[in-house]
């Protein structure tokens, strides 16, 4: 019997692996910083013996509220992902699982790799309305790439969409190559005239450091990139830095930051009410955009979600907030749940790769139903 973490996203600490029954782990905190919640590991030798896992630090992780109802995600192959047995105590999160093979892999959600992520962006450039750019290096040197689609032009409207400032939120650079797909499509109707009207520049993933790390929020210098929009540096939040650049160069007719929140089983935006520069224009933009989102995909909802800031009282170290003021845009995070999506729930899957790629497709309808507007 053996527990491995030696590959991409990997983040488990081994305390007791004396009997299957009582295997005994922690997961390890963001490099430089507090933050811990992901966990991503490879279990060996355990053919047909039922397992007894206990993540032992559960309980005192970024947000324990979300272990509630969640069930852990494990895989054979690293493609398909099931969910698991999974109980919290309060303080321990337990799996309980007799794998059918003699290798098996448990992670927070299911991860998008480095690897998958390259082959994302070399198939986008295929594409004859993309283009393939880095923008800037991360903390530890990696490529910061920037997916562009779309003829730029002074008249056509700029789309930003970003994913993965927290890199544990694996789902997000799923839901990107669920619209990179849709925008690769030379035969659908909508992008053609999207991209007629429209540049739309794409970041998959804002934070490589942290997402190759098992990271949960972290970059590798520790800091949290959608608390860093203000006022980035390039030593402590170059991702931010770097891409804020670029946005300056280009400007922003809308922007959607990418996310996964770990206690809300439901999709749902977070907008930018709460900036000084929020107007009735912005709030209208806002209704037709997420009501025409959820007419054509009733995975996205507009009941459950996050308080709404008051007028004036918006964080603007964060992105949505930032980009909103800044640019006077409509501006949002989307967030997608890592325990399922209670209005369609899935028993075998939860909320999935498969229903973030989705998701990721179904955003264009909403961003050409607003655009005459923007």
């Amino acid at each position: 019997m053996k527990i491995s973490t030696q590959f991409d996203s990997g983040n488990i600490e081994v305390l007791s692996l004396d009997h299957s029954s009582d295997i005994r782990l922690a997961i390890r905190k963001d490099t430089n910083s507090d933050f811990f919640q992901w966990f991503h590991f490879r279990l060996q030798g355990v053919r047909g013996i039922r397992c007894g896992i206990s993540i032992v630090n559960a309980g005192d992780s970024s947000y324990p509220e979300g272990w509630g109802p969640y069930k852990a995600c494990a895989s054979y192959d690293r493609e398909n992902w099931f969910r698991v047995p999974t109980h919290f105590n309060g303080k321990a999160l337990e799996i309980q699982f007799t794998p059918e093979l003699d290798s098996v892999f448990f992670a927070y959600f299911a991860p998008y790799s480095w690897d998958r992520h390259l082959d994302l962006i070399s198939f986008a450039q295929e594409s004859a309305q993309c283009t393939v750019s880095d923008i800037g290096s991360t903390v530890e040197g990696r490529d910061i790439n920037l997916v562009t689609f779309g003829e730029p032009d002074d008249h056509k409207k700029k789309i930003w969409v970003i994913a993965r400032q927290h890199p544990g939120e694996s789902m997000a650079e799923w839901f990107m190559e669920g619209l990179i797909n849709k925008l690769s499509d030379p035969h659908d109707a909508v992008v053609k005239k999207l991209l007629h009207e429209a540049v739309f520049y794409l970041v998959p993933n804002m934070n490589p450091d942290g997402a190759i790390h098992g990271n949960l929020r972290s970059n590798a210098a520790g800091a949290n990139l959608n608390r860093e929009w203000e006022t980035p540096s390039t030593e402590r939040s170059p991702e931010v830095f770097w891409v804020r650049k670029k946005m300056e160069e280009t400007g922003v007719d809308l922007f959607l930051d990418i996310h996964g929140d770990e206690a809300i089983p439901y999709n749902f935006l977070s907008c930018c009410e709460g900036i000084p520069a929020y107007s009735e224009k912005l709030a209208s933009l806002e209704s037709a955009f997420l009501k025409k989102w959820i007419s054509v995909n009733p995975e996205m909802q507009d009941v459950f979600g996050y308080e709404k800031d008051k007028p004036g009282e918006a964080n603007l170290t964060i992105a949505s907030n930032w980009v909103g003021q800044r640019f006077n845009c409509l501006s949002a995070t989307v967030e997608m749940p890592f325990i399922d999506n209670h209005n369609f729930p899935n028993e075998l899957e939860g909320w999935s790769p498969d229903r973030s790629v989705q998701l990721g497709a179904s955003v264009v309808i909403p961003v050409l139903s607003v655009l005459p507007q923007l």
